[in-house]
């Protein structure tokens, strides 16, 4: 007892010195990620289960990389965005064909002693997975790439991403790195271990944004939920590349799915007016340019 007593009184006084510090206006302080089973208390509302989840690998490239770590944190949340609890995790290390590249290690701690021995079984994975009504992933575009070659499961269920689908900079943050996030936000955690980075999302999408006054969440959702379009300016003219780069259009290389061209992602309302400016300024005449419809169950897949 006398040590349980000592330890919160050592709590307190370690409180009560962050307030001073931050009440003089020169510091700010963080404070460490304690991740929280409940968020907020039910309400009565109906909800739903999502599942946010992290990949670690070998590398970028999902067509030859390998999965090493896979994390996934179950969460109850509102029609509304407000996310009430977090349930029991699943953290799974996995030991790929080849060793694992020495700059991995040094960016993941994870090295091929620890991941000896270690499998996956995309089984237990699909049943974990099964209720979800939603996945959510910070970069989903490449989580969504590794995980649906790993278990088919993963290319039935609806998509978010908390990195694009949260406009962070408009509510007040610098950048759109999970770090930086939650430095922003008030807190550190241990980073690029995969679980400790779905607690650290999970916090964030949580919390009330100073600019909307919104939840991240509750921004997310609604994204998630509008369908948007994929123009294609295929054999648009190459000197004429810059004007699309800067209108936000990327390019589209052989390795990924549709036809090699620059394109563009716009919302249903943005559809005509992008299709007339390619007509007008790129074509200069009529002409029928590849349009394809996006939701959630298949955007930051391969598909699109």
């Amino acid at each position: 007892m006398d040590a349980i007593l000592i330890k919160t009184e050592a709590a307190a006084d370690l409180t009560a010195m962050a307030a001073r510090l931050e009440a003089s206006g020169d510091y700010r302080v963080l404070r460490r990620l304690a991740p929280r089973r409940q968020i907020e208390p039910h309400d009565g509302s109906p909800t739903r289960l999502g599942i946010f989840l992290d990949v670690e690998t070998t590398g970028l490239d999902p067509l030859h990389d390998e999965i090493i770590e896979l994390a996934m944190a179950p969460f109850t949340y509102g029609l509304d965005g407000k996310i009430f609890d977090v349930g029991e995790p699943f953290s799974r290390l996995r030991e790929p064909s080849k060793p694992i590249p020495p700059q991995i290690t040094k960016l993941t701690g994870i090295d091929d002693a620890m991941v000896a021995g270690h499998a996956i079984d995309p089984a237990e994975v699909s049943r974990f997975v099964a209720p979800a009504a939603l996945v959510v992933a910070h970069n989903a575009s490449f989580d969504r790439r590794f995980l649906e070659r790993f278990c088919e499961t993963f290319s039935t269920k609806p998509w978010a991403c908390s990195m694009s689908q949260v406009d962070w900079v408009a509510e007040g943050h610098e950048g759109v790195k999970l770090a930086y996030l939650a430095m922003s936000s008030g807190f550190f955690y241990e980073r690029h271990r995969a679980l400790n980075d779905c607690f650290a999302a999970i916090e964030l999408l949580a919390n009330v944004q100073p600019a909307s006054g919104e939840r991240a969440f509750a921004q997310l959702l609604e994204r998630a939920r509008q369908a948007t379009w994929r123009i294609w300016a295929e054999n648009s003219p190459f000197d004429l590349k810059d004007i699309l780069k800067a209108r936000g259009y990327r390019w589209n290389g052989e390795a990924s799915g549709g036809p090699r061209a620059w394109y563009v992602d716009v919302e249903d309302g943005e559809k005509e007016a992008e299709l007339a400016f390619l007509k007008a300024e790129i074509y200069q005449r009529d002409i029928e340019l590849l349009v394809r419809r996006i939701d959630a169950y298949d955007r930051f897949s391969d598909r699109c």
